[in-house]
């Protein structure tokens, strides 16, 4: 099971972080990330245990159904499970989409930024898209921040519909050109 789940979902390591594959051992993490009410202020509220199994099964999924996904975020350090960074691609979404959900703890010390700016050059690198978003609540100035920090701009204004419920949302926009011209010279 591990090898598939290593042949399924890459490594990818930053200076401080490690984003990889899901594993059981992940999930009282990240049921204490999604039954936090501050954490989950614009992503639809707080989720009780047995949702959080499903969006972990959810997360692992993705990989298997469209090739890319979110990570878990471990810290090199301590090893913490800190939250998911990646990329993801739902029926009805508008576009290939960078996305970040950190646990409290570490919010404000750059991680987010580290593990997103990973997750974008992965996804520019191995898919064949001409931008990639980041579908962010209109009030929420944190995730604005790491956007702005990873090279998005604010685009237009769309509402994702989500369990029968719509939330209004910036597209936050960045194009392959743009990414190209952030690269490091080699």
């Amino acid at each position: 099971r591990d090898e598939w789940r290593m042949n399924v979902i890459p490594r990818l390591e930053t200076e401080r972080l490690i984003l990889r594959g899901w594993e059981p051992r992940d999930f009282e993490a990240l049921a204490t990330i999604h039954g936090d009410p501050d954490v989950m202020t614009f992503l639809g509220g707080v989720q009780e245990r047995n949702d959080a199994w499903r969006a972990l099964s959810s997360l692992a999924g993705h990989w298997v159904l469209r090739g890319y996904g979110k990570w878990a975020v471990e810290r090199k350090s301590d090893g913490a499970m800190m939250g998911r960074v990646g990329l993801i691609n739902p029926e009805g979404w508008p576009g290939l989409e960078v996305g970040w959900t950190l646990g409290k703890q570490y919010w404000g010390q750059g991680y987010a930024t580290e593990a997103a700016q990973a997750a974008l050059n992965y996804g520019f690198v191995t898919q064949p898209v001409d931008r990639l978003i980041s579908c962010i609540d209109p009030d929420n100035l944190a995730s604005q921040a790491v956007a702005k920090r990873i090279g998005e701009t604010k685009g237009e204004r769309t509402n994702l519909r989500i369990g029968g419920k719509e939330f209004p949302v910036d597209l936050w926009v960045i194009t392959r050109e743009t990414w190209r011209k952030r690269q490091p010279a080699a």
